[in-house]
């Protein structure tokens, strides 16, 4: 039998939450405890009772952030989802060339390139765990035949690469119009 995980207590949701947006506006480089909990409204010790360390505080916040990330895909594994690589790549760059999206999408490109250089602690895995979420729903989006395979794998991973790529370009220069006919045109050739 496994250990039971306490679920987390409604303050710790509520400063999960608050550092969740804190982060979004000022990123997690540098991230200091006694500025964060002055913004949040609590105290630096409160927040390590809670999260455990400053590492366990940014594994809480990194998971936080994946949970809207995986709403995005859960979306794309429903019903009606878009069938075929082009138009589910089309509908996720859609999604995050969403000016509105781009403090996540910020957030995800500190802590995706901080999991590459520090592969322990608070960042262990997050890198991979990114890619092979996507890749699942790429996959997913395929049709049957065209998912099997080492095509199938490659034509999934060389969209992923296209959407990553475009999205660091948009975070990089911010001109949404350039990038988007960008990955319009790899949409052409990426085919259904």
């Amino acid at each position: 039998m496994s250990p039971r995980v306490a679920a987390p207590s409604a303050r710790q949701t509520e400063l999960l939450e608050a550092a969740y947006r804190y982060v979004l506006a000022h990123g997690l480089a540098g991230l200091s405890l006694r500025p964060l909990a002055t913004a949040v409204g609590s105290s630096p010790r409160v927040l390590l009772f809670l999260f455990g360390t400053k590492d366990g505080l940014v594994r809480a916040l990194l998971a936080r952030a994946r949970a809207d990330e995986l709403a995005l895909l859960d979306d794309l594994r429903r019903a009606g989802r878009p069938v075929g690589l082009a138009p589910a790549v089309e509908r996720v760059w859609t999604w995050l060339a969403a000016a509105e999206h781009r403090p996540l999408l910020r957030l995800w490109g500190e802590a995706y390139g901080r999991s590459l250089v520090e592969p322990g602690g608070a960042w262990a895995g997050f890198a991979r765990a990114t890619v092979d979420d996507w890749l699942d729903v790429l996959a997913a989006c395929q049709p049957r035949p065209e998912r099997d395979g080492e095509d199938g794998a490659a034509r999934r991973t060389l969209a992923l690469a296209v959407l990553r790529g475009a999205l660091l370009d948009l975070l990089a220069t911010d001109d949404e119009q350039r990038v988007t006919a960008a990955v319009r045109h790899q949409l052409v050739l990426l085919g259904g």
